[in-house]
């Protein structure tokens, strides 16, 4: 046999031995590389439980609580004084209604008036989420005594009660560009310059608040922590 056709292939199968040899340890480490990344991934849930250990974060954490309940209780109350919804009354009820509560929205109507209708529709869509003012109705031919009294002589005619005291009013249009297809968002926000309603954020906004605090916090524990190390 030819000694160099047997070196040759001495030498090839030689260099396959060494390939395998380098897949197997290509393999081994990618598997050790595996291992490590999930170790790691335990170890960060570990420290993000030992973080929701912190004084700092407990008392966020309690500080919310608290106040989502109290905000709850507020809501109740002023449910039973018939905040959230657009009511009708009757003027045996007028006096009791406006004194009854901080902040109280009136509007006097006429149901035969087609701008008393439009006016009802954005005070309906206002009145679940301003909770905190109350919202009602009143039909000026069934009010005499109120309506000579608070000198209600356009409609429609919406009067704001700050502590049963008549502080402003809308009369007609003429604060809402003089036309009848403005929208409940334009209302609303002249109600809130006027003081008898409060500018809301959207619940997921309060939220997403909270959240960022709480992560806000949770980076500061552990800037901290590698500052002591």
């Amino acid at each position: 046999m030819d000694p160099n056709a047997v070196k040759s292939t001495l030498s090839n199968l030689a260099f396959g031995n060494v390939m395998a040899a380098a897949a197997r340890d290509y393999q081994k480490e990618l598997l050790a590389q595996e291992k490590a990344q999930a170790s790691n991934s335990v170890n960060q849930e570990v420290d993000l439980d030992e973080l929701m250990d912190d004084p700092e974060l407990e008392k966020m954490h309690a500080d919310r609580i608290a106040a989502l309940k109290k905000e709850a209780e507020k809501r109740e109350a002023w449910k039973k004084k018939g905040h959230g919804e657009y009511r009708e009354i009757t003027e045996g009820d007028f006096l009791g209604e406006v004194t009854g509560s901080e902040k109280v929205i009136c509007h006097f109507y006429h149901k035969e008036f087609y701008r008393c209708k439009i006016m009802d529709k954005h005070l309906k869509s206002l009145s679940p989420k301003h909770i905190d003012t109350k919202f009602i109705k009143l039909d000026a031919e069934n009010a005499p005594f109120f309506v000579a009294k608070l000198a209600v002589k356009t409609l429609p005619c919406v009067i704001l009660f700050r502590q049963g005291v008549a502080v402003d009013r809308l009369i007609g249009f003429q604060d809402l560009g003089g036309k009848d297809d403005f929208m409940s968002k334009t209302l609303e926000a002249l109600l809130i310059k006027k003081g008898v309603i409060e500018e809301k954020r959207d619940e997921d906004d309060a939220d997403d608040s909270y959240h960022e605090n709480k992560h806000r916090a949770i980076r500061s524990s552990v800037i901290a922590d590698s500052d002591s190390d």
